[in-house]
């Protein structure tokens, strides 16, 4: 089982905040692969400082259920510093859960693919350095690029660093 997560911070230290989250991600198999990590201008109209994020693909030898890896997932948020505040507020992590191998999963705490996975540049870019040229969208069946190109028109300024 492929599991894709999706990795933010924009509160203290952000890239040990990052490196924290992989470290944790280990609990659930071995790390495949981690993309490049980009500065990106806060997403969802509140106003806070730039994001880092960056994506990692974790392979399990364990069969998971998704709301299974979605609690350990919140776990690993609250120990790593989180504080739930307003929607789409500053955080010190947000690890999100973007795919399961080609899996289609829908429930009222959980959607796979992720339901804004299409829509924002700061996932689909560091996703592209995971994903193989002939990867599509489960649901959208489009590429990642197709996906990229879409809303590229928006100005959105990524800044590459090393994760690991």
């Amino acid at each position: 089982m492929r599991i894709f997560f999706g990795l933010g911070s924009n509160l203290g230290n952000r890239l040990q905040n990052l490196r924290e989250a992989v470290e944790r991600l280990k609990f659930f198999g071995d790390i495949i692969k981690a993309s490049d990590v980009y500065e990106t201008e806060a997403w969802g109209g509140v106003p806070q400082p730039n994001y880092l994020n960056a994506c990692v693909s974790v392979e399990s030898e364990k069969i998971l259920e998704p709301l299974e890896i979605l609690r350990a997932v919140k776990n690993f948020e609250v120990e790593i510093g989180r504080v739930k505040n307003i929607r789409w507020g500053a955080r010190k992590i947000d690890i999100d859960i973007l795919l399961i191998d080609d899996m289609i999963y829908k429930s009222p705490e959980l959607n796979i693919p992720h339901i804004n996975l299409h829509e924002r540049l700061f996932v689909l870019v560091p996703l592209k350095d995971l994903l193989p040229d002939e990867w599509r969208h489960p649901e959208k069946h489009r590429s990642i690029d197709e996906m990229i190109e879409a809303i590229k028109c928006e100005e959105y300024p990524l800044m590459v660093t090393s994760l690991i």
